[in-house]
């Protein structure tokens, strides 16, 4: 048995975000740049424009003005980000502000936690304390053949189960733990997260990555056969939800693997009636509104006065890989509007800072959170950790067709890429 305990401001314990998690996700720095100022406070939806088309994902939310509506969704507002540099040093930490503003609430600061973790076999014991208040949950692990300290293997962090042995096959190590440990799908406000954080605004998928992100300290700190530097995140519908969040908010995640996430995970709150049972802003939050802050709230029935879709939550994530799974058959998401809207809006930021194999789609068929899906993604999976070539074509929208541009105008303002 082996325990550790560390706090994470060490470089031992990894690098998760912190409070105001504008740490850049990638690029280099210039000190040139003059970022466009976060407004403080943040805009109400009376502030901000409506906007029918996708939000431009280059425009600064200082410039996102009801004045100028027409131009802003046509990719013509003053003040858009230029150049990757000023993506990665501007663009992305107002990006990942916004949306803890507006939808997740803000992520507690990781270098005021002191993280303990205890191997048992393959179970792990995790104890997080911040101030004088500490939550507890477990999580358990199951290496594939031949994982060593001197060999070790990438692993999937799933919460909600997934399809195993074919990843153990492939060499890849799977962790899981029960979400419900960490924060109930409820408002109950019990559980790990809730026994440190209670009172603060914050949605239960914030809490559910926080419980990825300690998983991963966990197994950094206990487990040397797996290697820190090959991570993935899934789970599927609600919990994909869970696990987008969980890859957003810590760069030390390689891969985002959200499976039928539906809307608040990687279906749009706009275009919500294109397949499935018409998910929107106002049923979820009316089902479920503990998923995300009070804020989210104030925009039901103004949806798209929202400053943001799902592809900016994907275009935030890059560098880092990103695979999307949704099948045809699934009655509950929107899947169509899911691979022929969100994936190549954000898939055209992608390619602008020459990442864009770094972003996937898997259309499939079956239904919601179907077990196939994961093997659908595998070769991508494979493709991310190993390097390991593959013919399946992961841009493609299977049945679905074609992307549907007019979803997205500023498209053609696309600022010049490096390449060009």
């Amino acid at each position: 048995m082996r325990a550790i305990s560390c706090t994470l401001i060490a470089a031992a314990c990894g690098t998760a975000t912190g409070v105001s998690l504008a740490a850049r996700q990638g690029g280099a720095g210039n000190a040139t740049i003059q970022c466009a100022a976060i407004p403080s406070p943040f805009p109400t939806w009376q502030q901000l424009p409506q906007q029918s088309t996708l939000p431009d994902p280059f425009l600064p939310l200082k410039y996102t003005t009801p004045s100028d509506a027409q131009n802003i969704m046509a990719g013509k507002g003053q003040g858009r980000v230029q150049t990757p540099d000023e993506w990665y040093q501007c663009r992305q930490p107002e990006i990942l502000q916004m949306l803890q503003e507006y939808q997740y609430g803000y992520y507690p600061d990781h270098s005021q936690e002191k993280v303990e973790a205890t191997r048992s076999g393959t179970t792990l014991n995790i104890a997080v304390t911040a101030g004088d208040k500490t939550g507890s949950f477990k999580a358990s692990f199951t290496l594939p053949s031949g994982a060593s300290a001197s060999k070790p293997a990438p692993v999937v962090i799933n919460i909600g189960g997934m399809q195993n042995q074919p990843y153990l096959s492939a060499g890849i190590a799977i962790a899981q733990f029960d979400y419900t440990s960490v924060a109930p799908d409820s408002n109950s406000k019990t559980g790990a997260f809730w026994s440190i954080y209670n009172g603060r605004d914050i949605g239960v998928l914030t809490a559910w990555a926080w419980g990825f992100h300690r998983v991963l300290d966990a197994i950094n700190m206990t487990v040397p056969e797996i290697d820190a530097t090959r991570v993935g995140v899934t789970g599927c519908s609600r919990l994909g939800k869970g696990a987008l969040a969980a890859g957003l908010f810590d760069k030390r995640i390689t891969l985002t693997m959200p499976m039928s996430s539906g809307v608040q995970g990687m279906g749009p709150y706009r275009y919500y009636t294109m397949s499935g049972q018409g998910e929107n802003l106002e049923n979820s939050k009316q089902g479920a509104p503990w998923w995300t802050d009070s804020t989210l709230g104030t925009f039901v029935n103004h949806a798209e006065n929202l400053p943001y879709d799902a592809h900016t939550i994907a275009a935030a994530i890059a560098p880092r890989a990103l695979v999307i799974d949704q099948g045809t058959g699934d009655q509950f998401t929107n899947s169509k509007a899911t691979a022929v809207i969100i994936y190549p809006a954000a898939k055209l930021v992608y390619d602008w800072l020459g990442v864009g194999d770094q972003i996937a789609m898997s259309v499939r068929s079956g239904g919601h959170c179907d077990m196939s899906g994961y093997t659908s993604v595998l070769p991508y999976v494979q493709k991310i950790f190993f390097g390991t070539p593959t013919n399946k074509d992961y841009n493609s929208l299977g049945s679905y067709g074609s992307p549907i541009t007019t979803a997205y105008p500023w498209a053609t303002a696309t600022p010049p890429s490096k390449a060009a």
